[in-house]
């Protein structure tokens, strides 16, 4: 006799499928920033500043679900080319406050009408209510993962 698994059965994993989706998003995105000489981790850095200015390393590592390090690396890079500034020093603590430059803005700019792009090309089959919908009950899905279990 065969022995049953128990398995995740990957054809109606809702898990699965939202790990699908967020690999394609990705790859669209991507495939649009690459000729703006930029990945994903690169946009959402400049999104973040542009929304909240003198983000952290730490905070920006957290906001892009990078390691601090990558983001040091990343942050050094952007610097280098003119998209944002660091102070030398810390004004408190140790954490140096990131700023968008002017160039960087400009980058930005085209960045988000690419990414505006590839985000209508994904909701383009859903009617309004459809998109307002899934918002609801992926952000839902979003809260239950990270309240506590019951019992801990």
């Amino acid at each position: 006799m065969g022995q049953e698994r128990a398995g995740v059965d990957l054809e109606t994993s809702l898990g699965y499928l939202l790990k699908e989706a967020s690999s394609a998003l990705r790859a669209a995105m991507e495939e649009v920033l690459r000729p703006l000489g930029m990945s994903v981790t690169h946009y959402s850095c400049l999104e973040l500043l542009a929304q909240r200015p003198g983000l952290s390393n730490s905070e920006l590592a957290r906001g892009t679900f990078v390691t601090r390090q990558t983001m040091n690396v990343l942050l050094q890079a952007l610097e280098r080319d003119g998209y944002v500034t660091r102070p030398a020093e810390a004004p408190v603590g140790k954490a140096l406050p990131t700023r968008l430059t002017p160039s960087g803005r400009r980058s930005l700019e085209k960045a988000s009408a690419a990414v505006r792009s590839v985000e209508a090309r994904m909701l383009a089959g859903l009617s309004e209510s459809e998109q307002s919908e899934a918002f609801r009950l992926l952000q839902g899905m979003v809260r239950s993962l990270r309240d506590a279990p019951e019992g801990a």
